[in-house]
């Protein structure tokens, strides 16, 4: 049973920012970019933390167009938050100049927990924290670069159940000046699978200096499941990530809950069709409207996960081609349904793994001490988390 919450929760400070309530939207490929972003923002009631998809430093280095792209910040966000993959500290340390001098960035992320095979198979995201020097050189270069822009860190446990990074990439990116540091409570074997092992934020928070907050990540899809972890492992703050698919509104309720109230229970089903909806005219706003539309069937299963509305009915949404269409099959939707029992808590999105095996480079558990790169980084924006 989860424990009871303390009333109220203090605010998150990472450098000069203050994080209120202590809730930080995940960075997710193909997914947080500026219109989600801007929709999650909205029920934070001006809270939160609300990091952009992750980007390539060598990408943002050699100022690759698509990259650019991928980087922009919306106008009105009133913290430019942005994660970063590289494993190269040269590369690193010109892409957060950029970001920091020339896109006016508030913050910058590190991604350090990625599991997929093309990212550790050239020693990124979770693979880069077994070598260490590499790790803590990566780290320097960013914090150095990007002056008085906090820089925080995002880990996972570690490779798999035999090689855990946790405990020594923590206090190495603590003591190279990481404003924040969040773990993801699985292995990339994990991937997405099994259950967070919340155990392992408390064992990391036990290790970093009290002045540095720690961030845990993992199986938080409702509010009390974000009180909760912070009650029972002395967090910082939470990172939200697969639980607001489909569901920004959390971010609402977790604000709701942190300050000793009572959340509002599963919308209706007219309710969700209204977010859906904004939700695809704000992508149109951003890009242009048929590619909104494609971008927005990722998002539709997750918004009716749980609505008994038929297969039919959730194909007819995604062959949407235009607003108008989406907003004709949202009018036909039957705004007085409600999800099924137990389906707020069922996961969505990313649910891989485990795998059989990460994939390293050759020799890269054997030389933890070794501050060399595996290759060069490319140019492709991938996918991370």
């Amino acid at each position: 049973m989860t424990p009871s919450p303390p009333p109220s929760l203090p605010p998150l400070r990472i450098g000069p920012l203050e994080v209120s309530p202590p809730v930080v939207l995940a960075p997710m490929a193909g997914v947080t970019n500026a219109p989600f972003r801007r929709l999650c923002r909205s029920f934070g009631a001006g809270g939160g933390l609300y990091v952009s998809e992750m980007i390539t430093a060598r990408g943002l280095a050699e100022r690759n167009e698509k990259t650019l792209r991928m980087a922009r910040f919306a106008d009105d966000e009133p913290v430019r938050s942005i994660q970063l993959y590289g494993t190269d500290p040269a590369a690193m340390a010109e892409a957060v100049r950029f970001l920091v001098d020339s896109e006016g960035a508030d913050h910058i992320d590190l991604n350090f927990g990625c599991p997929v095979a093309k990212v550790t198979r050239k020693g990124g995201g979770a693979a880069l924290p077994v070598r260490r020097a590499l790790f803590a050189a990566v780290v320097r270069a960013a914090v150095r670069s990007a002056g008085r822009v906090p820089v925080t860190v995002k880990l996972r446990i570690g490779v798999d159940d035999d090689l855990h990074t946790f405990l020594d990439a923590g206090p190495i990116a603590a003591d190279e000046g990481a404003a924040a540091i969040a773990l993801h409570a699985r292995t990339a074997r994990q991937h997405y699978s099994g259950q967070a092992d919340w155990s392992a934020i408390a064992e990391l928070r036990s290790k970093i200096p009290a002045s540095i907050p720690v961030l845990g990540n993992g199986d938080i899809w409702q509010p009390a499941d974000a009180l909760g972890m912070i009650e029972t492992t002395g967090c910082d703050g939470v990172v939200v990530g697969r639980g607001c698919l489909g569901r920004p509104w959390i971010f609402r309720d977790i604000a709701i809950a942190a300050t000793g109230g009572t959340p509002p229970g599963a919308p209706p089903l007219g309710d969700v069709a209204e977010v859906l909806g904004r939700h695809a005219h704000l992508l149109a706003e951003w890009i242009p409207e048929p590619l909104a539309l494609i971008d927005l069937r990722k998002h539709v299963g997750w918004y009716l996960h749980g609505y008994p509305v038929g297969g039919e009915t959730r194909r007819r949404l995604m062959a949407a081609t235009t607003l108008d269409r989406l907003d004709e099959e949202l009018d036909a939707l039957d705004p007085t349904l409600r999800p099924l029992a137990g389906s707020e808590t069922e996961p969505r999105g990313k649910t891989s793994g485990p795998q059989r095996k990460v994939t390293l480079p050759e020799g890269w558990r054997e030389s933890p001490d070794d501050p060399t790169p595996a290759i060069e980084d490319d140019l492709a924006a991938l996918s991370g988390g």
